[in-house]
């Protein structure tokens, strides 16, 4: 393949990741900042990448540099932000600690599934990407996303009602 062509399908493909990476919830410059250091990265390693997997590759290094980053920021923001609005909320406190320990509880069962299925359940519902989008993520044919988030949402219940009756 030649050089100006490989170029110009990986400026396509990381194209596609600043678009889903803008949809997970990325600003448009850390989209261009993830998909730059993708870029780099594939370069590095293009001699031992399978060329059949490129994409998926691309997509996967991508949405972990978005992940990554999402981490550094909420760890920071918690540290720096003081949040107003439950000043002004009729929340109260016996609210909060409901809604905490929910969210544990659900970290939890997440934490207990396969990586796979956390990451298929976390695009699909945290992100909201569609069963296409997450197809072309991950290089998968639309009818096996589905039915492996089918699998991954049972297999959450499944946990999720387990842990409850503990």
């Amino acid at each position: 393949m030649g050089g100006s062509q490989m170029e110009r399908q990986l400026a396509g493909r990381l194209e596609r990741i600043k678009s889903v990476l803008t949809k997970m919830g990325a600003s448009r410059e850390d989209a261009e900042d993830i998909a730059q250091d993708t870029a780099y990265k594939f370069i590095l390693y293009v001699e031992a990448i399978d060329p059949e997997k490129a994409e998926s590759w691309l997509f996967r290094v991508a949405v972990n540099g978005y992940y990554n980053l999402y981490r550094k920021r909420v760890r920071r923001d918690e540290i720096v932000r003081f949040n107003f609005r439950r000043l002004y909320d009729d929340h109260t406190p016996e609210g909060e600690v409901l809604i905490r320990e929910q969210n544990s509880r659900i970290r939890e069962v997440l934490d207990g599934l396969r990586p796979k299925f956390q990451d298929l359940l976390l695009l699909k519902y945290s992100f909201e990407l569609s069963v296409r989008e997450i197809a072309e993520l991950y290089g998968m044919k639309e009818d096996s996303v589905k039915t492996t988030l089918y699998r991954a949402r049972q297999a959450f219940i499944s946990q999720y009602r387990r842990d409850s009756d503990d």
